[in-house]
């Protein structure tokens, strides 16, 4: 069954891929205070981000952008690659600016910062894709 991200009927499923356990924790607070969002999974690598994208398969990834292993920018290359329909959102402490050049053509649907994240933003950013 096909979910779509803005259908209010629906649960959307979200993984949380980042190395630091306190924003895991705090991403997946708001992900809970986000209406009609749950928290699939999470992971703290881009390897393991990438793996449980294929098995959780996700509608939303919230996607550190540096990572140990690879990182967050060829991770969501990876899921995107192997799943057009999920929407990796980049989530970073940098700004937009800043990021690599790579992260305009990974597949991510969008870019947040960390201290920016709410869950009236995350979903703006999510409905704006």
């Amino acid at each position: 069954m096909e979910m779509n991200v803005l259908d209010a009927t629906d649960v959307v499923a979200v993984l949380v891929v980042d190395d630091q356990d306190a924003f895991r924790t705090a991403a997946k607070f708001l992900v809970g205070l986000t209406p009609g969002w749950e928290v699939a999974g999470e992971a703290e690598s881009g390897e393991q981000g990438v793996s449980l994208a294929s098995t959780l398969r996700p509608a939303i990834v919230l996607m550190d952008v540096n990572l140990p292993g690879i990182s967050g920018i060829e991770a969501t290359a990876q899921i995107t690659s192997a799943d057009p329909d999920v929407r990796v959102i980049l989530m970073s402490t940098y700004a937009a600016e800043d990021l690599p050049a790579e992260a305009a053509t990974c597949g991510a649907a969008g870019y947040i910062r960390k201290d920016e994240m709410t869950p009236d933003r995350l979903q703006a950013l999510i409905a704006s894709v």
